[in-house]
Formats: C-alpha cells, structure tokens, sequence
C-alpha cells in the first residue's frame, strides 16, 4: 500500500514554509512546531528549493555565456569583401 500523505500539502504552502527558514532564524524545529509538520518534511523541501535554485542558475549561466559568445560574433568587423557592406549614404559597395 502506498503512503496516502504523498502530496498532501500545497507548493504555495510549501514555499512559504521554505521563505520562513532563512529570514526568521528561528531554528526549523521552532517553524514546524508552528506549521504543524514534521521537521524532515520541512528539510526535504528546503533541500530540493536549493537544488532547484541551483539547476536554475547553472542554465542561466550557460545561456548567459552563449548570449555573450552570440554578442562577441556580432561585434566583429566585417570583411571589406563583405557584400552587405553599405556606404555612408546607405548603398551597397
């Protein structure tokens, strides 16, 4: 049989109880007795915020780099041979 409090609380819930850990210093011990839940609940779901927080940072940084790589490739000069060159007065060498 599987365990019929699987999922029993709400992400809104959730988060909240996570943004009360960091701020408050209160000890998680203090918040759960609060919350009325059980301290490994509040644990697990901080750990996997923090997980998630980071997977979410190292995509930013990659996208990041390749915007700066996309950037860098676009600053370049173009070659004098460049055919989509343009004069001062806008018409094509």
């Amino acid at each position: 049989m599987g365990n019929e409090y699987t999922g029993r609380y709400f992400d809104e819930f959730k988060r909240n109880a996570i943004a009360l850990v960091d701020p408050s210093g209160e000890t998680v011990t203090a918040i759960v007795r609060k919350l009325g839940i059980g301290p490994e609940s509040l644990r697990g779901w901080y750990r996997q915020a923090k997980d998630d927080r980071g997977e979410e940072l190292k995509r930013l940084r990659r996208q990041n780099a390749e915007q700066a790589r996309t950037i860098a490739v676009l600053r370049k000069p173009q070659s004098p041979s460049c055919p989509c060159r343009t004069t001062a007065a806008g018409q094509a060498h």
